[in-house]
């Protein structure tokens, strides 16, 4: 399947979608992102229903993603509506990737470690966009907000541990036949 898709084009156009956040006009910014949710789950249902589905894909989505959130984070941070406890526990998932990233590597079974959505990823991702809406229209987001994220994150690092032992519990009755 070719990298040049409808699918992936969607995941890129959340990069410029970012650069619209540099606006502080709210409705600028919450357009920004409206598209970037709506471009998150239509690029992951094309790929699927349409077999569009690619390595470059299945890499692309999720890099796009955390670095919109990434974007958006820095501006909310430097205009002083976002404090940096609060920033780092909309970042929790992704340190726990990356931790486990390095323990992959560590392994040396990085290379063999598939990429692929995980159930706490998706509640996370959902989260971070709703805390931007909430910022961009200066509403108070509660703090129990925040602590889940920091859960989610546990939770994607023994979801992630767990696909691991899958995989290794697979290989093993592979061999043994």
């Amino acid at each position: 399947m070719s990298a040049f898709n409808l699918s992936n084009f969607l995941s890129i156009l959340r990069i410029p979608l970012a650069f619209a956040l540099v606006t502080d006009f709210s409705l600028y910014r919450a357009l920004a992102i409206g598209l970037a949710m709506i471009t998150d789950g239509l690029d992951g249902y094309l790929a699927r229903r349409y077999r569009m589905t690619s390595q470059v894909g299945a890499f692309l989505d999720p890099l796009t993603d955390k670095f919109f959130v990434f974007f958006a984070i820095m501006i909310f941070i430097r205009e002083g509506n976002l404090e940096l406890w609060q920033a780092a526990s909309m970042l929790s998932r992704d340190a726990a990737i990356a931790l486990f990233g390095a323990y992959l590597a560590i392994k040396k079974n990085l290379p063999n470690f598939p990429f692929q959505s995980i159930w706490c990823g998706k509640v996370t991702t959902f989260i971070q966009f709703s805390i931007l809406l909430a910022l961009t229209f200066h509403l108070s987001i509660p703090i129990y907000a925040f602590y889940a994220l920091m859960v989610l994150g546990f939770l994607a690092l023994g979801e992630l541990y767990l696909i691991e032992q899958r995989i290794i519990l697979n290989r093993s009755k592979n061999l043994h036949f």
